[in-house]
């Protein structure tokens, strides 16, 4: 390490302890001279102890390989010894303020020991690291109102969810087995409980979509986020939802945002794994995906707002997400199963009949079979029933499970979207 990256990086540790001595020194601006524990030139100071704790130890590493490893045994003693002496000093400080103020918060203290890490990663360890964290600090501790309003806003059944998202992801989830079970290529549980979060993280990413922005903004992002993974969830739910609540535009306006973002990551998909369909599915995608775009548009700005959903509404409901992942594993597994016993003809038709169900797996199987040696026009024709199958599908739940008024627009802007995709099909047929 030459001197001008010990330059740059004990001045990078300077530099984290004076951009968080900024937020502490604004967030106290008002009080007297010689009222603030710690301001700007403190924080910077602290960085510095850090950045300087690490150049010793940096001198002492040096020191130890000239002089045969005796003055390198006490590699970490001056950094943990300064820390500790930091750390001692500085909170006794905190102490005397919090007993003159009636003031019990260790924020403070907790950043200054933390902007002396990072003063001393600086010095020793990834330069990134540590700017990227002091940024990070800075802005946890800037955030203070956002994040309590947060916590005054938070409900049970919000905060139940997100534990159980966490302990599906980080605890269950590198315990489930990866290697597939049965023949046909098998079900793997550990893809099965990976669809589980995705569903689970998808409806919780949409709740909070419309918990945050409201009305017609909230609906639109929470179906865009329900179509990455299941279009099909989005209009039983809100077909289901149409029952309790009178904003039919607004619900259909959600449900096509959903089915167009569906067809969009259907093409998508093909274009990256099976490049050869392109021409045959990619056009009739598109148009579809425009056509259901401008109606959600249009309903939306028709709709108005949406009052009184969050207080019946959960984030997601586990047990349902686990049926919705298990059905669509089942549905992988019937479809290469039918491709076996009965060909191609049997693969058109199981995915057809997947789409009722939803068209990801459907998808995903015919593509890769696609790229195994299923014909491509075969392959097209698959693909294309089964998202034929799952728009009428959606179309008729949402006919049968909802109100009539979120039936009807729903289906007609379905019925819209499949004609111009019949007009893509046959425009890009023209094309190849």
């Amino acid at each position: 390490m030459n001197d001008i990256e010990l330059f740059q990086r004990f001045g990078l540790a300077i530099a984290i302890g004076a951009l968080v001595g900024v937020e502490r020194h604004w967030r106290e601006r008002d009080e007297p001279q010689g009222q603030r524990t710690a301001g700007v030139r403190t924080f910077a100071l602290i960085g510095m102890l850090g950045g300087g704790a690490g150049l010793l130890e940096l001198a002492l590493k040096s020191a130890g390989q000239v002089a045969g490893q005796i003055a390198g045994q006490f590699s970490g003693i001056v950094l943990v010894g300064l820390f500790l002496g930091f750390a001692a000093t500085f909170t006794r400080f905190k102490l005397r303020e919090a007993a003159a103020e009636n003031d019990f918060s260790a924020t403070t203290a907790i950043a200054a020991m933390l902007t002396y890490v990072l003063g001393a990663v600086a010095v020793l360890g990834d330069m990134r690291v540590a700017a990227a964290g002091g940024v990070v600090l800075a802005t946890i501790l800037a955030s203070r109102e956002a994040l309590h309003g947060f916590m005054r806003t938070l409900t049970w059944p919000e905060l139940r969810s997100a534990i159980v998202l966490l302990a599906m992801t980080l605890v269950i989830l590198p315990l489930v087995p990866t290697d597939p079970i049965g023949p046909f290529g098998g079900i793997s549980p550990a893809r099965i409980w990976t669809l589980a979060i995705l569903l689970a993280g998808v409806s919780f990413a949409g709740y909070v979509a419309v918990r945050v922005l409201g009305g017609s903004s909230g609906e639109l992002v929470a179906g865009a986020a329900g179509g990455l993974l299941s279009s099909t969830a989005v209009s039983l739910a809100n077909a289901r939802r149409s029952t309790e609540q009178d904003a039919p535009d607004l619900l259909a306006a959600g449900v096509l945002t959903a089915g167009a973002v569906s067809y969009a990551r259907t093409g998508v998909l093909i274009v990256l794994l099976a490049p050869a369909l392109t021409g045959h599915v990619v056009p009739a995608l598109a148009a579809g995906t425009l056509v259901m775009i401008a109606l959600a548009l249009l309903l939306a700005r028709r709709g108005g707002a949406l009052e009184g959903r969050q207080e019946t509404r959960n984030p997601f409901e586990l047990w349902s997400v686990l049926q919705m992942a298990l059905l669509l594993a089942a549905i992988g597994f019937l479809a290469r199963a039918a491709a076996t016993w009965f060909g191609s003809t049997g693969t058109i038709v199981v995915s057809a009949l997947a789409g009722f169900a939803d068209v990801d797996a459907a998808t995903l199987t015919v593509a890769g079979m696609a790229t195994a040696g299923l014909p491509a026009d075969t392959a097209a024709q698959a693909i294309l029933a089964a998202v034929l199958s799952n728009t009428v599908a959606k179309a008729g739940y949402g006919l049968a499970l909802g109100t009539w008024g979120f039936g009807w627009r729903f289906a007609a802007a379905s019925a819209a979207a499949l004609f111009a995709g019949f007009l893509g099909l046959i425009a890009g047929s023209a094309l190849t």
